[in-house]
């Protein structure tokens, strides 16, 4: 798994037009039982334990565009971590 992981990350790197190189400190493979990668997860798994990082618009509130989420993907519970606001 680790070579998976290793090349996904390269795949967001060539999609956000970086060029890096790793350097491998421990040759270790994780216990799919504890997680798996973003491109192996089913769709109910994203919506049932991700998070959406948004950059919302001044106008609707934190709650309300969380009332929004929880009806677009029908989910019982949803909620914010909080809100940043920027200083004029």
């Amino acid at each position: 798994m680790r070579e998976k992981g290793i090349e996904f990350i390269k795949l967001l790197d060539r999609a956000a037009n970086i060029d890096h190189e790793y350097v491998v400190k421990y040759d270790e493979d994780t216990d799919e039982k504890h997680g798996s990668l973003p491109y192996a997860r089913s769709i109910q798994d994203h919506i049932h334990s991700s998070l959406i990082v948004l950059d919302k618009p001044p106008g609707p509130t934190s709650h309300e565009v969380v009332a929004w989420i929880k009806k677009m993907f029908n989910l019982e519970k949803a909620g914010h971590g909080g809100t940043l606001e920027l200083s004029p």
